[in-house]
């Protein structure tokens, strides 16, 4: 995962290059970024974000733990990295936002608890649920058959990974065919690019052109590559690629995966410590948003919607463990 960067360095340099405009409204509460000579829409990465707030649902808030009740907060551990648009600082650089904030937040919501985060490294996420400081992790975590042997777990989204290219371009990419020939960026060390290679070799096999697999060293190198037409597309986590869609209005969607591959669809979920007996609170709160229309309206706002699930699922079939 990437380290944590002040978002106000970022939006220099992507305004820098040319790839986004970021504005603020007349009356200087928040800052939006936007396509440039857009005014009709909008991301709001100010301080003030006005979230989407839910309420108590008595026959869900029943089925918290009764220690965590009475407490009356719902600790939640949450990644310290800047990953627009799940969790970043906003244009104050010390206010957190993000799609995983408002999520986590509608659930507190719902449980009638008020949320406390934290934010800490990856691995201090998991840390903090096996110590038990933390009753949940809403931070992208991805449901895996090894996790799923110390954690129980409640689907909020899909894992996905998704090739962007300029806008316009005609094509579209299913499988392994559709990138023979094509000159395709990838950060080094994904599982995107473990697909990718895979692909790549794939076509060899079949008589087809190989993929020509080009590395950067940072996002904003990305997308200049692809302006320029350097490269044809970029192949990276969905929730950023639709973000920078949404922001910068030069590229667009062009296929999406699973972030497992072929094997089975990778899944986002609310992670709390197995037998916490909060599982159950987070799948029906979970199916509770999702049904009164508030989750969607969370992921519409940060361009997740590609990703939304109709239903909570409590411990699904998970990443498979991987061979030593």
């Amino acid at each position: 995962m990437s380290v944590r960067r002040p978002l106000t360095a970022l939006l220099a340099a992507l305004t820098a290059a040319g790839l986004l405009t970021a504005c603020g409204t007349a009356d200087g509460t928040k800052d939006v970024i936007r396509p440039e000579g857009r005014k009709d829409t909008g991301i709001n990465i100010g301080p003030d974000q006005n979230r989407i707030r839910g309420k108590k649902v008595d026959t869900i808030a029943a089925r918290v733990p009764a220690a965590v009740r009475e407490r009356g907060t719902l600790r939640l551990g949450a990644s310290a990295d800047a990953s627009p648009p799940l969790g970043f600082y906003a244009t104050d650089d010390r206010t957190r936002i993000g799609s995983e904030i408002d999520l986590a937040t509608l659930i507190a919501d719902t449980l009638g608890l008020k949320p406390e985060f934290e934010q800490v490294s990856w691995e201090n996420l998991f840390v903090g649920l096996d110590s038990s400081k933390f009753d949940g992790v809403l931070s992208n975590v991805t449901v895996t058959e090894e996790r799923k042997e110390k954690y129980d777990f409640a689907t909020y989204r899909l894992d996905s990974i998704a090739f962007e290219a300029r806008k316009g371009s005609g094509w579209k990419v299913k499988g392994p065919a559709d990138v023979a020939g094509r000159t395709i960026a990838v950060a080094s060390g994904t599982n995107q690019e473990k697909i990718l290679v895979d692909w790549s070799e794939e076509n060899v096999e079949a008589g087809r052109e190989p993929v020509d697999i080009k590395y950067f060293q940072k996002d904003t190198d990305y997308y200049l590559a692809l302006r320029s037409g350097r490269i044809d597309a970029y192949l990276g986590p969905s929730p950023s690629a639709n973000y920078h869609v949404a922001s910068a209005g030069q590229s667009e969607i062009i296929g999406t995966l699973s972030g497992a591959g072929d094997g089975v669809q990778g899944k986002i979920a609310a992670t709390t410590k197995k037998d916490s007996g909060l599982v159950e609170a987070y799948g029906a709160a979970i199916d509770h948003i999702i049904q009164d229309g508030s989750y969607a309206e969370v992921l519409k706002r940060w361009g997740l919607s590609s990703e939304a699930v109709e239903k909570s699922e409590i411990n699904p079939p998970g990443l498979p463990k991987t061979e030593n």
